[in-house]
């Protein structure tokens, strides 16, 4: 194995678990996000040395995977269902505190249209820069601070009606 593999090898192997997390709440979908790291992976196993001398590996990783899951959206095979209604995930085993926040998170990112959503994913959850953001999304920094601000007054609107319901059905 060459130092260039292995490097690769060591990047992809501490970055894996954060990129299935950032194309998860991105797209919403389980599979789709295996697909799309996937991807992802591949297109940077290719591209290594010449990604590898970039300034910033994981906002350049991140542009990929922004662009992997929009090229996969633009499928018009991505529309199909195979199963007559999609079966419900498997989920981890939590505290129901932990189910219920991680839930109603979800669902709230769900209804944001993906700009909004890949933004605050970005953003929050992934930490990143609002320059390493507008870098991965490929816009600019005003476009990022406005998308940011629609989200996070959509996503507040959303988990409070949430808040609401769940208290009046108590």
């Amino acid at each position: 194995m060459t130092d260039a593999e292995r490097e690769f090898v060591e990047y992809v192997s501490a970055r894996l678990p954060s990129l299935h997390r950032t194309a998860f709440l991105m797209c919403g979908d389980a599979h789709l996000a295996d697909d799309v790291v996937q991807q992802t992976i591949t297109a940077l196993y290719v591209h290594w040395r010449r990604v590898s001398r970039a300034d910033n590996v994981d906002a350049y990783v991140h542009r990929m995977l922004v662009h992997k899951l929009v090229d996969e959206k633009r499928l018009s095979w991505s529309k199909v269902r195979l199963l007559g209604s999609t079966p419900e995930p498997e989920r981890p085993v939590l505290p129901h505190d932990e189910v219920a926040e991680r839930d109603s998170l979800v669902a709230a990112l769900a209804h944001l249209p993906r700009g909004q959503r890949t933004v605050l994913v970005l953003r929050f959850l992934c930490d990143l820069s609002l320059v390493d953001t507008a870098a991965a999304m490929g816009c600019s920094e005003g476009n990022v601070k406005s998308q940011t601000a629609r989200a996070l007054a959509a996503i507040r609107r959303v988990l409070d009606v949430t808040e609401m319901a769940g208290r009046n059905s108590r």
